[in-house]
Order: C-alpha cells, then sequence, then structure tokens
C-alpha cells in the first residue's frame, strides 16, 4: 500500500528519503574486492556482479558525498571512499588521463570490455571529484583540475565552445555531437566553482549553456517550430549541425535516445537557474521559465500522470514511457523556479510531479525508485538499476530542492 502523502518540500522529509533511498544500496551493493555492484532487480538481488560502468561508478561516488553532507554519517564517508579508490584504479588510465567506459571486475582485476572515452563519462568524473572536494577529500581539487584539463585538451572545441562526444583510446576523435554531454558538463562545472571558487569552471558552464541553448537550440526551430520550437535537440554532426536521424529507431537507447527528450529540457531549466545564482544573465530566468513551461504542456499525461520520455519534432510523443530520472529532474526544476520566481504554480507542478512519483515511482516495499513503467505506470521490467541509474537523479533531486528549501 501507498503511505498517505508527506510534505515534500518539508527539508526533514528530503533528508529522510535520501536515507531511505540510499539504505537499498547499502544492504548489498559494496562489493569489498572493489567498487560497488550496479545492476539490481527490485528486491535488491544483484543481477551482475562483475560488469562495472563509468556512469555508476562516479554516480556511487556523488551519492554517497549528498548522503555525507546532508546527515554527517560518516559510513557514507566510507562508502564515498571506496567508490572514490575505485574510480582511480580501476577506470583512469594514468598513461593518457582518460577513463575507460565499460570494465570486467573480476577477483580485484579489471577486464577492460570498452575503452572509449566518452565526454559524458568525464563530465561525471568531474562531478564526482567536485562533489568528494565538497565533502572533504582535499586531493580531489587536483583530481578535478586534472579531468577538467584532460577534457580540454581532447574533447574542447574553441570554434563551437562546445565539447566533442566521443574518442578513441588514442584520442581520435568521432564524428558524433551531442548535447547531452555538454548539458552533464555544465553540471559538472557548475559544482566545481561551487567546490573550489576558480572562475574557470563556472565561466565555461556559462559558455556551454549559451552554447546549447541559445545556439544550438535555435537551429532545430526550421524544422521543429511551433512544436518545439526553443527546445534542446539531442543529436548533430561533427560540424554541429542538427542530425535528425540519429538513432530514429532506437528512441529508448539509454544515453542516446532519438526525438526531443522533454526530461532534458526540465533539467536545462534547473541548471540555468543553478548558474544563475553563481553568474547571473538576463537570459538565464526566462529561457528556464519557457523550457519548463513548454515541457509540461506537452509532455504531462492528463490521463495517467506523469511526463512522458521523448517527444518528435512534429510533437507528437515518440515514447510514452515514464522514466524516473524525467520525473525526477523536473520536480527539482520546479522547485528551483518556485523560489527563484515566487511563482506558486511552480511549487502546484513540483507537488503534483512528487504525488505521482510517490504513487507510482517509489517502491515502498523495497526501497529505491522503480526505472521505467509503461504509460499506464506498469512496471515490467522488474530492473531496479541499470548501467547508469543507482538512483543518482531522485537522490540528486532531493538534494537540489535542500538547496533551495533548507541546508544542505
Amino acid at each position: 500500500m501507498t503511505p498517505p502523502l508527506p510534505d515534500f518540500r518539508s527539508p526533514d522529509f528530503l533528508r529522510a528519503h535520501l536515507r531511505e533511498t540510499m539504505a537499498f544500496y547499502d544492504r548489498t551493493a559494496t562489493d569489498p574486492s572493489g567498487g560497488m555492484y550496479q545492476f539490481f532487480l527490485d528486491d535488491g538481488t544483484v543481477t551482475d556482479a562483475r560488469t562495472r560502468h563509468l556512469v555508476s561508478a562516479t554516480r556511487y561516488v556523488v551519492t554517497h558525498a549528498m548522503l555525507l553532507r546532508t546527515t554527517g554519517d560518516e559510513r557514507y564517508r566510507t562508502g564515498m571512499l571506496h567508490a572514490l579508490q575505485f574510480l582511480r584504479t580501476a577506470f583512469l588510465d594514468p598513461a593518457t588521463g582518460g577513463y575507460t567506459w565499460l570494465i570486467d571486475w573480476h577477483e580485484g582485476h579489471a577486464r577492460v570490455l570498452d575503452a572509449t572515452r566518452h565526454c559524458y563519462g568525464m563530465a561525471f568524473v568531474m562531478l564526482a571529484y567536485a562533489r568528494a572536494f565538497e565533502a572533504g577529500v582535499p586531493e580531489a581539487r587536483d583530481w578535478l583540475s586534472e579531468a577538467f584539463d584532460t577534457a580540454e585538451q581532447h574533447f574542447w572545441q574553441p570554434a563551437a565552445g562546445l565539447y566533442a562526444d566521443e574518442a578513441s583510446p588514442g584520442w581520435q576523435p568521432a564524428a558524433y555531437r551531442g548535447q547531452n554531454a555538454n548539458m552533464h558538463a555544465c553540471e559538472a562545472m557548475i559544482s566545481a566553482h561551487r567546490a573550489t571558487g576558480e572562475r574557470r569552471y563556472i565561466e565555461r558552464a556559462e559558455q556551454l549553456a549559451q552554447g546549447i541553448c541559445q545556439r544550438q537550440a535555435a537551429l532545430s526551430d526550421r524544422i521543429s517550430a511551433p512544436a518545439a520550437e526553443g527546445w534542446v535537440w539531442e543529436h548533430f554532426n561533427a560540424d554541429w549541425s542538427v542530425d535528425w536521424d540519429y538513432n530514429r529507431h532506437d528512441r529508448t537507447n539509454i544515453f542516446r535516445p532519438w526525438g526531443y527528450q522533454v526530461g532534458h529540457q526540465t533539467e536545462w531549466a534547473k541548471l540555468l537557474l543553478q548558474l544563475d545564482a553563481l553568474l547571473p544573465a538576463d537570459w538565464h530566468l526566462p529561457c528556464a521559465e519557457r523550457l519548463f513551461n513548454d515541457a509540461m504542456a506537452k509532455g504531462w499525461d492528463d490521463e495517467h500522470g506523469g511526463i512522458y520520455y521523448g517527444m518528435a519534432p512534429d510533437g507528437s510523443i515518440c515514447d510514452d514511457g515514464k522514466y524516473h530520472w524525467v520525473q525526477a529532474e523536473s520536480l527539482a526544476a520546479a522547485a528551483v523556479l518556485a523560489v527563484r520566481t515566487g511563482d506558486a504554480r511552480y511549487w502546484q507542478w513540483y507537488d503534483r510531479i512528487w504525488a505521482y512519483c510517490w504513487a507510482h515511482f517509489v517502491d515502498h516495499e523495497h526501497g529505491a525508485w522503480f526505472r521505467i513503467l509503461h504509460r499506464d505506470n506498469r512496471n515490467t521490467t522488474r530492473e531496479k538499476s541499470n548501467a547508469g541509474k543507482v538512483d543518482y537523479h531522485n537522490m540528486g533531486a532531493c538534494y537540489d530542492v535542500l538547496g533551495v528549501v533548507g541546508t544542505v
């Protein structure tokens, strides 16, 4: 049975929900031989004890750092340091500064499964180090600087003012360009500036935000306007022209799905206001409000509740699944907008999205959140966490809301 609705705006509720969500992983996630398990069924059963993905590995650092800062419980410091050590020893190639995308971990040894260098992964490496430094790991400041320098050397494209997306293990660039890596790089830069106070990070965050939310978003308007005017498209060619066909037949791809991602519009809205708090600019708030309001107008399912996953350029819903991260990022964006603007409509959206998640995504029996539901909110995967999930988005949403309604 679903428990009664709590006060979703209460800092006490948010801190308690952080602890309760992490408790799902506390029970079984830590691998004494190194790192943490990443693949779980809804009941907590580990389905793959050997495959380790860079994104999950870095996100474990972030989630433990968040719990440490919000609770002060030293067991989360232990978890954070355990995850950090694994990141440094199992994924980092000291000779090149690159991080392996996917490994097989067995009996204390890593076997590389995919050594591709992804800017998306590097963004989370930087975020992990920023959060670790903020949580009391002094060495992480230098690790953050090293990762930033590596990204600048191998991914940064000065003419575009954006990062390229992918390279070979020897740093030969691929032709694909994507907004997702740049969005999470912006997130990392915001956290890096908060942690260190270094201006280069927040200036890079502003450049990334302008590049994606203004210049690149405008490029897609000629096809999608007015269905998605000013929305952020996902995929681009090597010259940063819009690639309308990339993964057209793979709309549920875990990192590069086709279509406008409704949740990325609201995630950008949140990031723009977090950026604005550190480096104000006149365009941040209007863009954030437009992205969020339009995403809710076109992406909310009036029949079954929740926010759809993907929208085609013509405005039709191309993936009507409900993904946990979309709901989480949207409720965080609503809270940040509510505090920034004083407009009660955003609190109404915040409560509405939370109530939907409380009823359908929060697993009140086993803990954590379900990963993906059908449009009618059925859960048929039984896969609580796959590569990259580890409940980073929903715990991060609680942490972000605490940042604006309470004290972290």
